[in-house]
């Protein structure tokens, strides 16, 4: 511990200077979050109705046809993992998080008796996963602070050609879904076979709709009729519900990740506040040590001199 005034001057000039970056960092992350939130909004209800119509036609199909995208194959011996975070740190748990659920998965496929193999979106999973020993695949990086629908693109069609390849037989993704700031939640998807894929259940906001939809429909409900086929139909938005599902997943890690740093770094300005309070009351009982023993010394002076 520093005894003097000037260490302990020179201390709480840091930590001032370190509460600045961190404050600074905080207006930012709350202004880029702002507007991931009117992204996941805007993009909310399409996901959910692209989700709704694939179940649909799914439905109206029957035995999903025997298509290379939407068939199932017959063993399930190699998973590929979709793990969505960040390229950048300061964000508390958003990363390792989400690299920790990634690698719980993989050790349960292994369990079982099917390999994993890993897909990284952000610089941090990919370093996680590489310094544990699990190189990915592929990466894609870059683009965590404000992804774009391109993104999300590149990303489904390398997954999808991985499933139609015959490189993986079931394609599982890893993000932190948006709550508030101050709450995310680890999520875990099925995206393709179609037939395992998270979409065909029903999740609470689709059953809600039906439930309101049904409720202001007093006579039966419409009679869809398909054209094409459901079939072609269904072989159409397969691809479209594995890109929203993943530019979905995006979004939602973007503002989780802004949600998660900007509260790190509002704890961190709080905390670097409390240190600046305690360094200054070590500063004053310096200060006051150091005149006590001024005065000491001019009393034993003075009683030498008498």
């Amino acid at each position: 511990m520093p005894t003097s005034q000037r260490d302990v001057r020179t201390r709480i000039s840091a930590v001032k200077n370190i509460q600045k970056i961190t404050r600074a960092m905080e207006m930012v992350a709350a202004a880029r979050l702002r507007r991931a939130e009117q992204r996941i909004e805007a993009l909310r209800p399409y996901a959910r109705a692209i989700r709704r119509m694939t179940r649909q036609a799914a439905e109206a199909a029957g035995d999903v046809p025997r298509l290379p995208i939407l068939s199932e194959h017959e063993q399930t011996s190699t998973v590929g993992l979709l793990v969505v975070a960040g390229d950048r740190g300061l964000a508390g748990a958003f990363n390792s998080q989400i690299v920790r659920a990634g690698v719980a998965a993989g050790r349960e496929h292994s369990g079982e008796g099917r390999d994993p193999v890993y897909y990284a979106a952000g610089r941090r999973p990919a370093s996680s996963l590489t310094f544990r020993g699990m190189e990915p695949a592929e990466s894609f990086t870059g683009f965590s602070d404000r992804p774009s629908y391109a993104d999300a693109r590149r990303i489904a069609e390398r997954l999808m050609a991985a499933y139609t390849d015959g490189d993986v037989d079931q394609v599982e993704i890893f993000y932190n879904g948006y709550i508030s700031p101050m709450s995310q939640v680890v999520r875990r998807e099925t995206l393709l076979p179609l037939q395992r894929a998270t979409i065909l259940e029903e999740d609470e906001s689709d059953s809600d709709e039906q439930q309101e939809d049904s409720a202001e429909r007093s006579g039966p409900g419409p009679l869809v009729e398909y054209e094409p086929d459901p079939e072609e139909i269904l072989k159409r938005l397969v691809p479209d519900y594995v890109e929203i599902s993943v530019y979905r997943a995006l979004l939602e890690s973007t503002a989780s990740e802004h949600g998660a740093r900007m509260t790190a770094m509002r704890n961190a300005s709080e905390n670097a506040g409390e240190l600046i309070e305690d360094l200054t009351l070590e500063m004053n009982r310096a200060r006051q040590a150091e005149i006590t023993q001024e005065i000491m010394e001019v009393v034993a002076g003075a009683e030498g001199l008498s």
